[in-house]
C-alpha cells in the first residue's frame, strides 16, 4: 500500500517567506521614524501644559487683584522664561523655554514663547501676564 504523505512543499514555505519580507521591508521605515513624531508630540505636550498653567495662573491673578479668593498665591510671570514656574516641579529636563524673551509685565498681556525639547523639537505656547 502506498502511504500519502500531507504537509507544504519547500516551494509553498519560500513564497510566504518572500510575502512576509515584501511586508516587512514596507512596513519598517513607517516605525523607523516614529520617535521623531513622539518627540514632537512630547514637546507640544509640555508646550500645551505651559500654555493652559499660564491661563490658570492670570485667571487666579483676576480673581486676587478683584477680592473674589484670598490666600492662592501667584505666579509673577513678566516674561517668558517665568512661564515654567505655572507647573507644579517645573519644566521636565531636558526642555528650556528658548527664543525672544518677551516682556509680559502687564496683566494679561499675551506672548508668543517657544519651548525647546529633546531631539531639538520646539513649540510655540502662548503665555500671559501677570506682574
Amino acid at each position: 500500500m502506498k502511504t500519502q504523505q500531507s504537509g507544504f512543499t519547500l516551494i509553498e514555505l519560500i513564497a510566504v517567506i518572500v510575502i512576509l519580507g515584501i511586508l516587512a521591508a514596507t512596513a519598517l521605515p513607517k516605525f523607523v521614524d516614529m520617535s521623531g513624531a513622539a518627540e514632537q508630540a512630547a514637546v507640544d505636550g509640555v508646550a500645551g501644559s505651559l500654555s493652559s498653567g499660564a491661563a490658570m495662573n492670570y485667571a487666579n491673578a483676576v480673581a486676587l487683584s478683584s477680592g473674589i479668593v484670598t490666600g492662592t498665591a501667584k505666579v509673577v510671570v513678566a516674561k517668558c522664561s517665568d512661564t515654567p514656574g505655572v507647573l507644579q516641579g517645573g519644566l521636565p529636563s531636558g526642555y528650556s523655554v528658548t527664543g525672544t524673551d518677551t516682556a509680559v509685565a502687564a496683566l494679561g498681556t499675551p506672548a508668543s514663547c517657544t519651548l525647546t525639547g529633546k531631539g531639538s523639537k520646539t513649540s510655540t505656547f502662548q503665555t500671559i501676564g501677570v506682574p
